[in-house]
């Protein structure tokens, strides 16, 4: 059983739907625990009705410290998804997970990547830019946002008629019909 956690810094819509997901019995894979870095977070509350573990950190405890390492640990936490964290991954972490950290990204990289590119900053952009498509792009964590292997991308149509609001409900469905499905794709190719 392959035992993955979760990282958040919002609502948590992306980490409720994985949990669902993962409830299955079906499924070999299980959710350990959620960590994550605004105490205000509303995936707090997503986590805990779902009666999973959250761990709430800061900046000092990711950066300068281990004890983001090492509660993984105490998990003993195979691989680590980014659902909706912002910040960049230190390379300790990185390097103790070495290609089992995986992340979605709410456009199609390497266009609209980057630092600062997130959310409804990307949406935005791709509307100012007039594009014909978005999408999402699931893709492993190296020291850089947003450049790390691609895993899988999807697309879908910008409309003449769409705002970035519009856009962000076609992107969010992509990712709750799809980032699960890549997420035991992916586990089970290194966990066979």
């Amino acid at each position: 059983m392959a035992i993955l956690s979760l990282f958040a810094s919002g609502s948590g819509t992306n980490v409720e739907n994985i949990i669902n997901y993962f409830k299955q019995p079906t499924k070999n894979i299980t959710i350990g625990a959620v960590f994550v870095n605004n105490p205000h977070a509303g995936v707090i509350e997503r986590a805990q009705l779902a009666n999973i573990p959250v761990y709430i950190f800061n900046r000092n405890a990711f950066y300068h410290t281990e004890n983001v390492q090492e509660k993984l640990q105490d998990y003993h936490v195979d691989a680590i998804i980014l659902a909706g964290f912002l910040w960049l991954v230190p390379d300790r972490l990185i390097q103790f997970f070495p290609h089992r950290i995986l992340n979605i990204h709410p456009a199609l990289l390497p266009a609209y990547g980057g630092n600062g590119m997130y959310g409804m900053h990307v949406h935005r952009a791709v509307i100012a830019n007039q594009e014909r498509q978005s999408g999402i792009t699931i893709h492993e964590v190296n020291g850089e946002y947003d450049r790390g292997k691609i895993i899988f991308q999807t697309a879908c149509r910008v409309a003449p008629g769409d705002t970035p609001e519009t856009l962000a409900a076609k992107v969010r469905r992509l990712e709750h019909r799809h980032f699960p499905r890549v997420i035991e794709e992916w586990v089970n190719a290194f966990t066979a």
